[in-house]
Order: structure tokens, then sequence, then C-alpha cells
């Protein structure tokens, strides 16, 4: 795909210093980052500050994207890193990996939904009650679209440590919703 030319006249303004043009590109992307921000770090506050952080990085770096990429895909590369450095300064923990969970089935092994029907009040609800390991491996896989070698590899954990979070995180999430015996898709 050809992303030299998405946003291309804001983008290059915005590398010569013009004020509207980032207000600009910030108003195109600021709503889904925000919402990246606060799937990742479960707290409004938190997750303003690592928008606002992130902003300032895209602004100070953007001479070095190169339109290889479409600039929503850099500018959320930037913010997922910035999230995760600030939940590792926070001490993010992982569940160390044991013996149940090297061999994990794959995701096409699970049934289909069960037609159950989850408000997203109470899918976002359930989140972010999981601990910060499982929401962050969770939410990098289901929402930001990585495989578990990328989080693996953007977290600095191994792929099956990634795997066995996302299990754990799903069997938590289904205890949360009341639908332990059920599955439903991608949980």
């Amino acid at each position: 795909m050809d992303y030299s030319k998405t946003h291309h006249e804001i983008i290059e303004a915005c590398k010569n210093g013009n004020r509207q043009a980032q207000f600009d590109l910030y108003r195109l992307y600021s709503k889904a980052m925000y919402n990246v921000c606060l799937r990742m770090l479960k707290n409004e506050l938190d997750a303003e500050d690592m928008l606002q952080n992130s902003f300032v990085d895209v602004f100070t770096k953007l001479d070095t994207f190169k339109y290889q990429s479409s600039i929503g895909a850099w500018i959320k590369r930037i913010v997922i890193n910035n999230c995760i450095n600030f939940l590792k300064k926070r001490r993010l923990e992982f569940d160390s990996l044991d013996t149940r969970f090297h061999a994990l089935p794959a995701l096409e092994n699970y049934p289909e939904e069960n037609d159950a029907q989850f408000s997203v009040d109470a899918i976002n609800k359930a989140l972010y009650q999981l601990p910060d390991g499982y929401r962050v491996v969770f939410s990098l896989y289901m929402f930001e679209g990585y495989d578990h070698k990328e989080i693996g590899s953007i977290l600095q954990i191994s792929e099956a440590t990634s795997k066995s979070q996302y299990s754990r995180a799903k069997k938590k999430l289904r205890q949360l919703l009341g639908t332990e015996t059920g599955t439903f898709r991608g949980y």
C-alpha cells in the first residue's frame, strides 16, 4: 500500500513547525490513541498524560517518519512503546510461566460464541480488572493486532509467556463476565 499520500501535506507542514497542522494531526489521531492508552493503563489520568507525552514524541521525532507505514501506525507504535515503558517503570509483573501452559491449544480450537452479548462497558470493566501483565498482552494481541512473537519482543518476555498471559487473561475475563463454562469469540 502506498502510504506516501496519507495526510502527506499535514505531515510535511508539521515537520516545518506549522502549529495548525500539528493540531490537525493531533485531532485526527488523539481519540484512537487515547483509547489505546486507556486500555493499556486503565487509568484516565495516566492515559491522558501518556497521550500528551506520546504526541510530544511524535512531533519531536516526525522528521524520522519516512512514509514506510501509515502515519497512524507510526503514531500507534510510539504510543504503545510509551505505555509499555510507563508500565515497566511501575514494575509490570508477568506471572511466571509454569509447565501447565507450555502447550496451549491453538485459538482456532475454541468453540464459537454462545450467543452471549456483552456491552462495551461490561467488557471494559472486566478488562480493567485484569492484572497489568494479562491486560497488556491481551490488549496488544486482541486490539492492536500483534502476534505473540511480536509481543514477546516488545515486552522482553518469551513467546510462550505471552501466550500464557493471553490464555490466563481470557480465562479471567470469562470469570469476570460470568461465562466460565462457555466461550465467546476472541476471549
